[in-house]
């Protein structure tokens, strides 16, 4: 017969982790957006989009800094840190992708 065990803790998932969670997030959903009326407006694209792209690499950088100073804190949860720095990453991947398209298509 397994016993439930249960395990009280006061740990708690970081802020900065959530944050940076959030701001790739956002970044890949505007990259998804910009990319999606890009497709549709066949190439003929407004400043604006470019804008946004540059947005996406900002919030990236911040995001992924965000992650890097909240794996620091001692006795927390982790996995809004990791999944904050793999989405930003991401985004950030992604961009250079579209950039090195642009320049070599």
């Amino acid at each position: 017969m397994k016993k439930n065990s249960y395990m009280f803790t006061n740990k708690e998932h970081t802020l900065k982790g959530i944050m940076s969670s959030i701001l790739g997030v956002i970044s890949l959903a505007t990259l998804a957006y910009a990319v999606f009326m890009s497709y549709r407006r066949v190439g003929n694209i407004p400043r604006q989009y470019g804008a946004a792209a540059m947005l996406v690499m900002v919030y990236a950088f911040v995001g992924i800094g965000l992650g890097v100073v909240s794996k620091t804190e001692r006795d927390k949860f982790y996995l809004f840190t990791y999944l904050g720095i793999i989405l930003n990453m991401l985004a950030l991947a992604l961009i250079s992708v579209i950039l090195y398209a642009g320049a070599y298509a």
